[in-house]
């Protein structure tokens, strides 16, 4: 079983700002593989399904993104999932819009959701699969609290599709045959 988690924040006011790049990765994916994210429970949005054969969870956490692990240790520890099939798709400042980076282990790189998710696992050890929003030009709150411009929505939508796709990849065959893959990956 494979826990998917798409980090963001909760609320109209946030969505499809560069912090909820993973709501939207989620929600591709869910739409992709006709999996509802209906259901409410450990601290979070959630639906079952498959993808390439496996057992997967979707997760929306609805903690803010500060306390993510909060939501994450709950279902972790509700289904017994190994932390190394936990995948967190997330916004990165330091990628550059249209990028997408895999690693299996690590550290929060000033992250504060991986940093919760880290803390409440106890574990460097998951998959990260983090998504380019481009770096501040002034201040950081008001960059990844903000929305794409339209131009950059483009490569956004490509992104969200290849986060999909790498998503697949990491399932049916492993993380590093994805990252061969998709880290040298560039929405045009």
């Amino acid at each position: 079983m494979f826990l998917i988690v798409g980090l963001g924040n909760p609320g109209k006011e946030y969505e499809h700002t560069r912090h909820n790049i993973g709501f939207d990765a989620v929600d591709v994916i869910s739409h992709k593989y006709n999996i509802d994210i209906n259901r409410v429970k450990f601290k979070g949005m959630y639906g079952e399904g498959n993808i390439d054969g496996q057992k997967v969870i979707l997760l929306k956490p609805l903690t803010y993104m500060n306390l993510s692990g909060e939501s994450v240790r709950e279902i972790v520890n509700f289904y017994k999932i190994n932390s190394k099939n936990v995948i967190v798709i997330y916004d990165d400042v330091d990628l550059e819009i249209g990028r997408l980076r895999i690693r299996v282990k690590g550290s929060s790189g000033g992250h504060n959701g991986i940093k919760s998710i880290i803390y409440q696992l106890g574990t460097e050890e998951f998959v990260r699969l983090r998504l380019g929003v481009g770096k501040a030009e002034r201040d950081m709150v008001s960059h990844v609290l903000g929305k794409f411009s339209k131009e950059d929505r483009d490569s956004i939508e490509k992104v969200l599709n290849s986060a999909a796709e790498a998503t697949s990849t990491i399932i049916d065959q492993s993380p590093e045959v994805a990252m061969n893959k998709f880290n040298s990956f560039k929405a045009e």
